[in-house]
């Protein structure tokens, strides 16, 4: 298969016309080898408009939505991330391509360390791994942008509250079936501000059906 040809077609048939139009976003996702991301049997499929399973049972984001996600955070080269669910690595590795470092967790040591493996191939470094629950993680400790890599039943304002209180950004898509929304959450001083960015449909952090939000895991 003709990977890089297929990367090309993902970009111009299933990227641009959903509306992702930044350059850097673009760039970053004809740069980045999707196949390496996927499990062998699935490389086929790697820029198909599909959520891909995961070895723990959890889905890999079709590769429109990592594109408006990341659109949506506007990330700078000097930006500190924080992704919560690291899941198959492929956003980590978008998120570390736009920005200056991303923190990313994920309470399945053996699913990071397939992403980790998969980012280290491609010598993708400005990044720093943690297994642990993001929603307990250091609340001390604040980010320039913070990506939520699955759907949750509502905004999380534990998250909201690790933003830089100078412009600090978090997508998250929230809400359950038929219709979720993403949304940017944008912080200025103790004010937050909220945008819904697109609707889609996709699964929840922990994996299960989307109906189930019983407990914010990944």
């Amino acid at each position: 298969m003709d990977f890089k040809k297929a990367r090309f077609n993902m970009v111009e048939q299933q990227i641009r016309p959903w509306d992702v139009l930044d350059f850097a976003v673009l760039d970053a996702l004809e740069s980045i080898p999707r196949e390496e991301f996927v499990l062998p049997e699935q490389q086929g499929y790697a820029y198909a408009d599909l959520p891909l399973k995961l070895l723990n049972g959890s889905y890999m984001l079709e590769p429109k939505i990592v594109a408006r996600l990341a659109q949506g955070l506007n990330l700078k080269k000097t930006d500190q991330v924080l992704e919560i669910g690291t899941g198959a690595g492929y956003a980590t590795a978008v998120l570390a391509y736009l920005a200056a470092h991303v923190h990313t967790v994920d309470m399945d040591a053996q699913q990071q360390n397939f992403a980790h493996i998969a980012l280290n191939r491609i010598n993708l470094l400005n990044i720093s791994y943690e297994v642990c629950d993001g929603f307990a993680q250091d609340k001390n400790t604040r980010y320039d942008a913070i990506y939520v890599g699955g759907s949750l039943p509502a905004i999380p304002e534990v998250l909201k509250n690790r933003l830089n209180e100078n412009g600090g950004r978090m997508v998250v898509i929230v809400g359950s079936e038929p219709v979720q929304r993403c949304m940017l959450i944008t912080r200025q001083g103790i004010d937050f501000s909220e945008k819904v960015l697109f609707d889609t449909l996709v699964p929840p952090l922990n994996g299960t059906s989307l109906t189930s939000h019983n407990k914010f895991v990944f």
